[in-house]
């Protein structure tokens, strides 16, 4: 297993993921502050110029908050670039990324050399989402600091392979850094993954349901009242694969009976535009299976707090072993 030196110095081995319309620049910074890797996707700001005045307030926030605690400095933060020609901002954003030096780059749709070589340039990191080993290799052959396992029942665009499966398939053949995505919600879920090779946990979900989170108050009570059965993957929103909640699903009138019977973006004609996507993500919500987990929408801090406390529980556990 490998750990980059810049993230070395984290409180928990943890990336609060990069979330469509819920990520934002408070729920960054109290990731950050709370000592895991607070990151956002350069298109939940509407412009590449709000993208840059977002950047400059998460370093400003940062900065004074080191400051006040040399003890406990901030973790870094990142941001997640589509990496595909359906966005016409990727070259903008990413010359924003060098000019801001953005520590870590989350790429997606797409593993391009030119951009982990301008990532590189001033020495930030490069970790690129896969969900099979397919592109797990492409991601390597581009030359990435890392790969993320989005697993079957993680939130958004998932996959569809079983966490130990896709460990398995991938970690024999890398030895890079390796970040697990789907379901996790707790410090065992988190010493679970490392246990399996990861060496990051990569948790969405569960950060959806905080209170510094840019997600509406219903979309976040909807996590606290449902289970991993009312989780419905489906192509049938953007084209590309994800989970949603059914019952966010029913209120935007989708049939879930024909919604259980497509299985690819054939069956549903052309992709969305990114205009079309983003409003439709903004009443169809998703969330993966770690809804089991969410009974409450604590602050960031708190969350991170508890989440160390049963870390450090399921260590002494197994120790008793």
């Amino acid at each position: 297993m490998s750990l980059p030196s810049a993230l070395s110095g984290l409180r928990l081995p943890i990336v609060a993921a990069p979330m469509f319309l819920v990520s934002g620049v408070d729920l960054v910074v109290s990731a950050c502050q709370s000592g895991v890797v607070g990151t956002f996707p350069a298109l939940n700001q509407r412009t590449t110029e709000g993208f840059s005045a977002w950047l400059d307030d998460i370093k400003a926030r940062l900065a004074a908050y080191d400051e006040n605690n040399p003890e406990r400095p901030a973790a870094p933060y990142g941001v997640n670039l589509i990496v595909h020609r359906s966005n016409p901002r990727v070259q903008a954003d990413l010359e924003v990324c060098v000019e801001k030096q953005v520590p870590l780059i989350i790429t997606s749709l797409g593993a391009a050399k030119e951009v982990v070589d301008a990532v590189h340039s001033y020495g930030g990191l490069v970790f690129h989402d896969v969900t099979n080993r397919y592109h797990a290799k492409k991601a390597i052959d581009a030359g990435v600091d890392g790969i993320i396992l989005v697993c079957g029942g993680a939130g958004g665009h998932a996959g569809s392979i079983n966490p130990f499966a896709l460990m398995n398939d991938i970690r024999p053949h890398y030895d890079g850094t390796i970040l697990l995505a789907g379901s996790m919600n707790t410090g065992s879920d988190v010493l679970a993954a490392q246990a399996m090779g990861a060496d990051l946990a990569y948790m969405g979900t569960r950060f959806i349901a905080t209170e510094e989170s840019d997600a509406q108050q219903e979309y976040k009570d909807m996590l606290v009242q449902v289970g991993p059965e009312d989780i419905l993957y489906t192509p049938a929103i953007s084209g590309i694969p994800a989970n949603f909640m059914k019952t966010s699903l029913l209120q935007n009138g989708y049939d879930l009976d024909q919604l259980e019977h497509i299985e690819d973006a054939s069956d549903i004609g052309a992709k969305l535009t990114s205009d079309e996507e983003a409003r439709a993500w903004k009443t169809v919500w998703s969330a993966g299976h770690g809804v089991s987990g969410i009974r409450d929408i604590p602050k960031t801090a708190d969350l991170v707090d508890r989440i160390e406390r049963e870390y450090n529980a399921a260590k002494q556990r197994l120790k008793l072993l």
